[in-house]
């Protein structure tokens, strides 16, 4: 994505701290950006589990999929995604 939240100076200081290469793809070229297509499809995948038949309620159950992504642990970076933007893990009530 080449939008300005993902080019400027804090996103790339965030990318070097974490040895991160950031490649730019364009919209003509969806190959590039294949790891972002598989987060989709896990995306996808737990929005179409919480909804269920009803499928005109997916909106409402969009936060809840979010954060069912954001809290999961991702072998690829080795944390969840919550550590890595927040820097601790993420401890919920019992």
């Amino acid at each position: 994505d080449r939008g300005t939240h993902f080019c400027n100076d804090q996103f790339t200081r965030v990318m070097i701290k974490y040895g991160i290469t950031h490649q730019l793809a364009t919209a003509y070229h969806p190959q590039m950006s294949g790891q972002v297509e598989v987060s989709n499809h896990g995306l996808k995948r737990i929005l179409k589990r919480m909804v269920g038949e009803n499928r005109a309620s997916w909106s409402d159950k969009l936060d809840n999929t979010l954060w069912a992504f954001c809290i999961a642990y991702k072998t690829l970076i080795g944390c969840t995604p919550y550590k890595l933007v927040y820097g601790k893990s993420c401890h919920l009530p019992i």
